[in-house]
C-alpha cells in the first residue's frame, strides 16, 4: 500500500517504518495512538538531527532546548522546530490523558507536520534530492492508500466550481419569477342621439310664436 513517507524509505528505514505505522493507526481510527506515534517520529528524527552534538540530553523536551540554541534562525529551521515541538505537545498530552479524546483532527495535523519534517530531513540532513520539496501531503492517500489522479489545485478549482452551481440553483429555485400581466383595454364606443335638444325645441316653439304675434299685430293694424 502506497503512503505519503514513500520517499522516507530510501532515506531512513526505521523513521519510515515509524510513521507509516502512525498512518495505519489513523487510518483505524486510533487517533490517541496515532498521535503517539507522531511524537515517537518526531523524538528520533530530533536525536538524528544532533547526532554527536547530543551529549547529556536525555528527554525530548533537552533534545529540542539543544536544537533550538543551535539555530541559526533561518525560516526553513524554525518551521522544523516549531513542527516537532507539535509533535511533542500533543504526543505527551495524549500519553498522559485520562480519557480517549478521538481527536481525528489534531491526529491528522500532526501527520500532516511530520510530512514536512521527514521532506525537510530528508533534503537538508540526509541530503536528499530536492525534488522531494514539491511533494504535498495527500489525505485521500492517507485513507485509501491510493494516490489522487487530480492535482492539489484541480481539487479545489473542482469544488469551487461546485459551490458556484450550487449556489447558482438555489437561487433561482429561491427567486419568484415575476408574472408580466396583460394589460386590457376596454373602449366604449359613444353611439349618436338622433333625438333634438330640448334646447332646440324650446327656441323653435317661441320663434313660432314670435311670428304669429307679428303677422296678428300686421293684419289689425292695416285691416281694422
Amino acid at each position: 500500500m502506497n503512503t505519503n513517507f514513500d520517499f522516507l524509505k530510501t532515506v531512513d528505514k526505521d523513521l519510515y517504518w515509524i510513521i507509516t505505522e502512525a498512518e495505519k493507526l489513523y487510518r483505524d481510527e486510533y487517533f490517541e495512538q496515532c498521535i503517539t506515534q507522531t511524537r515517537r517520529f518526531g523524538e528520533n528524527v530530533c536525536k538524528n538531527v544532533l547526532g554527536d552534538a547530543r551529549t547529556t540530553e536525555s528527554t525530548f523536551d533537552d533534545m529540542l532546548a539543544t536544537l533550538k540554541d543551535m539555530s541559526t534562525g533561518e525560516e526553513q529551521e524554525k518551521e522544523f522546530i516549531d513542527d516537532l515541538y507539535f509533535l511533542k505537545k500533543n504526543g505527551n498530552t495524549s500519553v498522559h490523558s485520562v480519557k480517549v479524546q478521538h481527536d481525528g483532527m489534531t491526529a491528522l495535523e500532526c501527520l500532516q507536520r511530520a510530512f514536512e519534517i521527514a521532506i525537510n530531513y530528508s533534503v537538508y540532513n540526509c541530503g536528499a534530492n530536492s525534488n522531494i520539496l514539491k511533494f504535498r501531503f495527500d489525505t485521500e492517500l492517507l485513507v485509501t492508500g491510493k494516490k489522487s489522479k487530480k492535482t492539489l489545485a484541480e481539487k479545489y478549482t473542482e469544488e469551487k466550481s461546485k459551490t458556484y452551481n450550487t449556489k447558482e440553483k438555489n437561487k433561482k429555485t429561491t427567486t419568484p419569477k415575476k408574472t408580466k400581466k396583460q394589460q386590457v383595454y376596454t373602449m366604449k364606443t359613444a353611439t349618436r342621439k338622433n333625438k333634438l335638444p330640448i334646447f332646440w325645441i324650446f327656441v323653435g316653439l317661441t320663434s313660432t310664436i314670435s311670428i304669429g304675434m307679428i303677422i296678428t299685430l300686421f293684419i289689425i293694424i292695416n285691416f281694422f
